[in-house]
């Protein structure tokens, strides 16, 4: 609980504007992760240039932080919200673990820049991921995917 508090502190700093922190997440994460753009078909035709900026990109990343930020206020009772995710995230749009883990290091700048989460709250922020990835990875197990 201690971990989840530290993060919501910070959290409200993201809610004030999800679609620009949505968008700069994921522009960060293709720019240091290229071949995770893949992962999103309807943004590989987007030029590197123009992602940043774009408006569906920008969308999605919002819709991304509200659902992080649903999970995140669970504080840890959030087998309702991540079984349906990782479902889809698993069968649908075949999602290795390893991505959560990459945009997760993106998540924890962007929290650090933009509402001012400290190295303490940056540790609780990537323990709080790891359990909710450590799910996602026991539900991606009872479907028989290989994340």
């Amino acid at each position: 609980m201690a971990d989840h508090d530290l993060v919501l502190q910070s959290w409200r700093g993201i809610e004030s504007d999800f679609t620009g922190h949505g968008g700069e997440v994921l522009t960060r994460l293709f720019k240091e992760h290229p071949e995770t753009k893949q992962l999103f078909p309807k943004f590989v035709g987007i030029s590197p240039s123009e992602v940043a900026g774009n408006p569906a990109v920008a969308a999605h990343g919002a819709t991304v932080l509200k659902k992080l930020g649903e999970l995140l206020k669970a504080r840890g009772d959030h087998a309702a919200l991540l079984k349906p995710l990782a479902t889809t995230h698993a069968n649908t749009h075949r999602i290795g673990l390893n991505n959560f883990r990459l945009i997760t290091e993106v998540l924890v700048k962007i929290l650090a820049e933009k509402a001012g989460l400290d190295a303490a709250g940056q540790s609780a922020f990537r323990r709080v991921m790891e359990a909710v990835i450590g799910d996602i990875d026991t539900y991606y197990n009872e479907i028989g995917f290989a994340g």
